[in-house]
C-alpha cells in the first residue's frame, strides 16, 4: 500500500502533457494539430480517467490509513533546501475524485458543445491545465505549494472566462474576475508571510504544532495572529466568490456556459472551501473567527 502512495505525486501531472502538446502543436504545426483534434479530446478524457481511477483507489485505501505524506528535495546545499511535498488524506482523496469526475463530464459534453468553435483545441488545453492546477492544489502539503497552484488556478480561470476574447463583454468580465481575485490572493500571500514570520515554517504539521504552542503559552500577539488568519481567509473568500468579493462570478458567465456552470461552481469555487478545511486547525482556535465565517456564509446564502 505504501508503494502505491509513493506514486501518488503523479496525480497532478498525468493530465499535463495534453495542454503542453496541444499548445506546442498549435504554434509549430497548427494545420496538422487541428486535423487530429478528436485525438486530443480523447487523450484528455483518457488521462483524466486514469487520474479518477487512481484517486478512487487511494480513497478506498484511506479506510485503513489516515494520511500519507512524501517529500523529496529539488535543491540542496549548505544554506538552502527546496522541498516538494504532497499529502494524501481523506480530504485530498475526496477533492481529487470531485475534480476528476466533474472534469470528465465537462470534457465529454464539450466535445459536442464546442465542435463548431474555432477555439476547440484551445478550450481543451485550458481545461486540462485547469484540472492539473486544481489537482496540484489539493495534494499540496505546504503553504508555498498551495499558493503556486492557487495562482495557476486563477490564471486558468482568467483564460476560460475570456475564451471568446473578441467580445468586449467577455474581455471586461475576465478583467473584473482577475482584479477581484487579486485582492483575495494578495491577502492570502500576506497571511502566508505572516505565519512564516510567526512560526518559521510553511509546512502544515510544523505550522499547526508551533501555532498551538504559541497560543497555549500566550507567546504571540493575538491581534496580529487574528489579522494573519483573516488574510488567509480572504483568499478563500475571493476564490469561492463569497461576500464581499463575490461580484466577479455573475460576469464570469460570459465564458462558455458548461465551463462556468460546472467547473467554476463545482471545482474552482470549492478551492476556497478546501483551503478553509485544510487550515481549520488555525481558524478554529481564533476567537470569533468561526462566527465571522458563519455570518459570511449566511449573507451569501440569502
Amino acid at each position: 500500500m505504501e508503494q502505491t502512495y509513493e506514486y501518488a505525486w503523479i496525480i497532478p501531472f498525468i493530465p499535463l502533457p495534453v495542454p503542453m502538446l496541444i499548445g506546442t502543436g498549435l504554434i509549430v504545426f497548427p494545420t496538422a494539430t487541428k486535423r487530429f483534434r478528436l485525438m486530443w479530446a480523447f487523450q484528455s478524457v483518457l488521462f483524466l480517467s486514469i487520474v479518477m481511477i487512481f484517486s478512487i483507489y487511494l480513497s478506498i485505501q484511506q479506510i485503513n490509513s489516515s494520511f500519507y505524506q512524501y517529500v523529496w528535495s529539488w535543491v540542496i546545499n549548505n544554506d538552502f533546501s527546496l522541498d516538494f511535498r504532497y499529502l494524501i488524506d481523506p480530504l485530498t482523496s475526496i477533492m481529487s475524485i470531485l475534480i476528476t469526475t466533474v472534469g470528465i463530464m465537462v470534457l465529454i459534453y464539450n466535445d459536442n458543445y464546442m465542435a463548431h468553435d474555432q477555439g476547440y483545441l484551445r478550450f481543451f488545453a485550458y481545461m486540462s491545465f485547469f484540472i492539473t492546477s486544481m489537482l496540484g492544489l489539493v495534494t499540496s502539503l505546504n503553504l508555498i505549494q498551495i499558493y503556486i497552484f492557487w495562482e495557476l488556478v486563477g490564471l486558468c480561470s482568467y483564460l476560460l472566462i475570456e475564451f471568446w476574447f473578441t467580445r468586449p463583454v467577455a474581455a471586461n468580465a475576465c478583467q473584473k474576475a482577475f482584479g477581484t481575485n487579486r485582492v483575495g490572493d494578495f491577502g492570502l500571500l500576506l497571511g502566508i508571510l505572516g505565519f512564516y514570520w510567526i512560526t518559521g515554517s510553511f509546512e502544515f504539521r510544523d505550522l499547526f504544532k508551533i501555532f498551538n504552542n504559541l497560543i497555549y503559552n500566550n507567546e504571540v500577539n493575538l491581534l496580529f495572529l487574528t489579522l494573519c488568519v483573516v488574510l488567509l481567509f480572504a483568499g478563500a473568500v475571493a476564490k469561492s466568490a463569497q461576500f464581499p468579493l463575490h461580484v466577479w462570478l455573475p460576469d464570469a458567465m460570459e465564458g462558455p456556459t458548461p465551463i462556468l456552470a460546472l467547473i467554476h461552481v463545482a471545482t474552482m469555487v470549492a478551492a476556497g472551501i478546501f483551503l478553509v478545511a485544510r487550515l481549520l486547525s488555525l481558524f478554529s482556535v481564533i476567537p470569533y473567527l468561526m462566527y465571522l465565517i458563519s455570518v459570511i456564509g449566511i449573507i451569501q446564502y440569502y
